[in-house]
């Protein structure tokens, strides 16, 4: 049996040999082999996933922007995120396959609001009309200059023999203080009054305990005013016998005149020899003689120094940026809790959104009920983060333009930003640009917090205000004193009327639209035409022309009446030069936007600044001898 069981074998083999002739020869052993990799194939083809992107970025990095669209709204984790995953994390679980799909799903879940911003940075050009010139720079810029030296005929110097002492009591948030502080110079010249050092708020909503000398360079502020006003430092022996007739202060009108001053104030002071003016913040009005405006350029813009901490921090942040670019936007979004409810607007928050600012809103108890579709059509509601995004992008403002961001805590934090970051990805802020160690001394104090952003706005190659604040007010002024910097003020009547047609205009003619609205709210050199709008925005009276300029005037007036334009340029102290389209260059003034209306800002913080307890309040309609009736006053 045996050797037939032999037989039949190798007649089998025999006839296999036979059958796999014509392949290659191949061991057994590389059959098996070669069976075992497809299966394995086959296998990881089926229950295989892709790496998740954290495990992706651990092992590889960030992936290169040619492999992932800039419109992807992956979830990278942060440089800061240094988690190393688990290795089970990219390993095939065949246990539960099912968990690996229900992981893949949520990975590739993109929301509602992701989608929105894909939307709208699909129809947003990165670039767009770059060829517009001056975008960073105002043109005819260097024809003009801050001038703030007194005529001849101003009286120099403090009188011999002073009327009193004035204690001024400066109200609000640090720029709202800068005001009264400026205005406190003019109003001690006038009255020949000592000036003693400006007290600061510290009891109203931005709870800040600083004084003068943490905020102001309070040697150089004395010896810069010297040559107009004495002043003095609290405390002071000479004011010790003063004391009682310092309790209690008083309360001017907002925006009185020189004469009410001088009529009214002067005969106390001269009486009492001391008075304290409270909640002293806009009680000065605009319209001065052009001496006395000067007075206030010279206060404000140069012996209102920071202190050396604040300018050497604030410098610090404007460095590190110019690191990153020669040019930067700087915006004052103002888009807080307290702004959003006093306006009466509506955002698009829904239910939640009227609550919420219905109920801070009542902290006013003389505002009245506002129709918020009405004061969006007015212009009294601030753009929204993604509508100053969309103004900026329209302007010419690339995507890879630097944009720091001046802001308190934007409601609704970063749900609100999301546009505005994703218009701008280099989106900076004094915590990106800061350590918490380098920040710790200025935290706790919302007026240093302040003067770091008013350093880097006040340095940008662009300033965007929106708002009519006093932060932006100031700084508006102070850049069109200092060289005419690129100062962009939203048309925001106009462009609430445009917004809302976005998602049905091809860009091209949007952008367009924006341009033209825009046109005299650029901070071009005397856009707005002389004796309109606030003195702190626009000191024309402290902004002289030099020579080339009357030069350039003559050939524009010589052009005008060679096309037939007639002459339309008159007076060069009236209409002056406002670059190449100066006849487009002029802010629209209309019936409703009166100096009063424009307040809002202002108005908010005056609510929020307390009175001192006590203050005898002035009233200015009535003509009442105030120096014989002080006893019934209680002053």
């Amino acid at each position: 049996m045996a050797p037939a069981a032999a037989t039949g074998g190798a007649r089998i083999f025999c006839c296999m040999r036979n059958l796999v002739l014509p392949l290659p020869a191949m061991s057994t052993v590389s059959y098996i082999f070669g069976a075992a990799l497809l299966a394995l194939s086959v296998l990881s083809i089926m229950t295989g996933r892709e790496l998740d992107a954290r495990t992706f970025q651990h092992h590889w990095g960030p992936p290169p922007t040619w492999l992932i669209d800039r419109r992807s709204m992956l979830n990278f984790p942060s440089k800061e995120d240094t988690t190393v995953p688990e290795i089970k994390d990219v390993m095939v679980d065949t246990a539960a396959p099912e968990n690996l799909v229900d992981t893949a799903v949520e990975e590739t879940v993109v929301t509602e609001p992701q989608k929105s911003l894909q939307i709208l940075l699909q129809k947003v050009p990165a670039e767009w009309n770059t060829s517009l010139q001056h975008v960073w720079s105002v043109e005819n810029a260097e024809l003009y200059y801050g001038c703030s030296e007194p005529t001849a005929n101003f009286s120099m110097g403090p009188n011999a023999e002073s009327n009193g002492y004035l204690v001024i009591d400066a109200s609000g948030g640090l720029n709202q203080q800068r005001t009264g502080i400026t205005d406190a110079v003019v109003v001690a010249k006038l009255l020949n009054a000592t000036l003693v050092v400006p007290r600061l708020d510290h009891t109203s909503y931005w709870k800040d305990r600083s004084n003068f000398s943490d905020i102001f360079d309070i040697n150089w502020f004395i010896e810069s005013v010297a040559s107009d006003i004495n002043v003095i430092k609290e405390p002071s022996p000479i004011l010790e016998p003063l004391a009682e007739q310092l309790r209690r202060g008083l309360r001017v009108p907002r925006k009185a005149n020189a004469t009410y001053y001088l009529n009214k104030i002067l005969p106390l002071l001269k009486k009492r020899h001391a008075l304290r003016l409270s909640k002293f913040d806009y009680r000065l009005s605009n319209k001065l003689d052009l001496d006395w405006q000067r007075l206030r350029c010279r206060t404000n813009y140069k012996a209102l120094q920071f202190t050396k901490n604040i300018q050497d921090m604030g410098q610090k942040l404007v460095d590190r940026i110019r690191v990153k670019s020669r040019h930067f936007i700087a915006l004052h979004l103002r888009y807080e809790l307290d702004m959003l409810a006093f306006s009466g607007c509506y955002y698009g928050g829904g239910e939640k959104e009227v609550i919420e600012l219905g109920q801070i809103r009542k902290r006013w108890k003389t505002l009245h009920n506002h129709n918020a579709e009405k004061a969006r059509r007015n212009g009294k509601c601030p753009l929204t983060p993604k509508e100053v995004g969309l103004m900026l992008r329209a302007l010419g403002y690339g995507e890879d333009s630097y944009l720091y961001v001046a802001s308190g805590e934007v409601y609704n934090g970063d749900v609100s930003l999301a546009p505005l970051k994703a218009l701008f990805p280099n989106f900076l802020t004094k915590d990106t640009l800061a350590t918490k160690e380098e920040l710790e001394p200025f935290k706790e104090f919302s007026s240093r917090m302040a003067a770091l952003d008013y350093i880097v706005c006040s340095k940008s190659n662009v300033f965007v205000a929106n708002n009519n604040g006093n932060m932006a007010r100031i700084l508006a002024g102070q850049r069109r004193f200092n060289g005419h910097r690129r100062t962009i003020r939203p048309n925001v009547k106009k462009l609430n009327n445009l917004f809302p047609l976005f998602d049905t205009m091809p860009w091209e003619n949007f952008a367009a639209q924006v341009q033209e609205i825009q046109k005299g709210f650029m901070g071009d050199p005397m856009e707005v035409t002389p004796g309109q709008g606030q003195f702190h925005e626009n000191p024309l009276q402290c902004i002289c022309e030099k020579p080339e300029a009357k030069e350039m005037l003559a050939k524009l007036r010589s052009h005008v009446d060679t096309t037939g334009g007639g002459n339309m340029v008159s007076n060069i102290e009236e209409a002056k030069l406002s670059g190449s389209e100066f006849f487009k260059g002029h802010t629209e003034i209309l019936a409703d936007e009166e100096e009063e209306e424009d307040d809002l800002p202002m108005i908010i913080e005056e609510y929020q600044s307390k009175a001192g307890e006590g203050d005898f309040i002035l009233e200015k309609d009535k003509d009442t001898d105030l120096a014989n009736n002080e006893g019934k006053s209680g002053t």
